[in-house]
């Protein structure tokens, strides 16, 4: 039985608010890493460990690091997906703000940091991936892998991340990048059980 994608496509409203939501998530997952002092893969992960070293805002950050990568996906992806992203981002920089105004200091244990900040933010990931959106980055690069190569996100993203964990030695303790290792694995895996060739992926 052949599918009406038509029938079947987001609604403006249900893309805004998924979208938001998938925002939130992962932003409040950025401020568990953040609170327990421990690091991510992707753009965000480059972001969160310049904030340990710096005294510059994550917003700022995640948005001037991810530029370059939007500039690939309006190319390879389309206008569309870009300027969702693009949204997606600044949306993603505004709710950790928000998190630090209306939560304010916390200070987690890093194992629970780092596995309930990266479950969070895989969920986040899901929802902005299934309503055509990203958190820019390497997720860009790890959707464009599985779409032309077939090889699925989470597994693409997983092989980059490896990088950003290597980079985090030089801000980081050893031990707080090797409880980081254990959140990224779970958000990757997490991303290729559940975004991967002929699942759902979102019209």
């Amino acid at each position: 039985m052949s599918i009406d994608l038509e029938a079947v496509k987001h609604t403006p409203t249900e893309n805004f608010f998924g979208i938001l939501t998938g925002c939130y998530l992962a932003a409040l997952g950025i401020y568990f890493m953040k609170a327990g002092g421990v690091v991510t893969g992707g753009t965000a992960g480059i972001a969160l460990l310049l904030t340990y070293a710096t005294s510059y805002n994550f917003g700022l950050l995640y948005f001037a690091i991810s530029i370059p990568f939007i500039a690939i996906a309006i190319w390879k992806k389309g206008w569309k997906f870009s300027l969702k992203t693009l949204a997606s981002i600044a949306v993603v920089g505004w709710f950790e703000t928000l998190n630090r105004h209306f939560i304010g200091e916390l200070h987690l244990n890093p194992y629970y940091a780092s596995i309930g900040g990266n479950i969070l933010c895989a969920i986040g990931l899901l929802a902005l991936f299934r309503h055509s959106s990203s958190l820019g980055g390497v997720n860009i690069i790890a959707l464009l892998a599985q779409e032309r190569l077939g090889i699925r996100a989470g597994y693409a993203q997983l092989s980059m991340d490896a990088l950003v964990m290597l980079l985090s030695l030089t801000s980081v303790s050893a031990m707080q990048v090797a409880i980081s290792v254990i959140g990224v694995i779970v958000l990757n895996l997490s991303l290729a059980m559940n975004h991967r060739p002929g699942r759902y992926q979102g019209f």
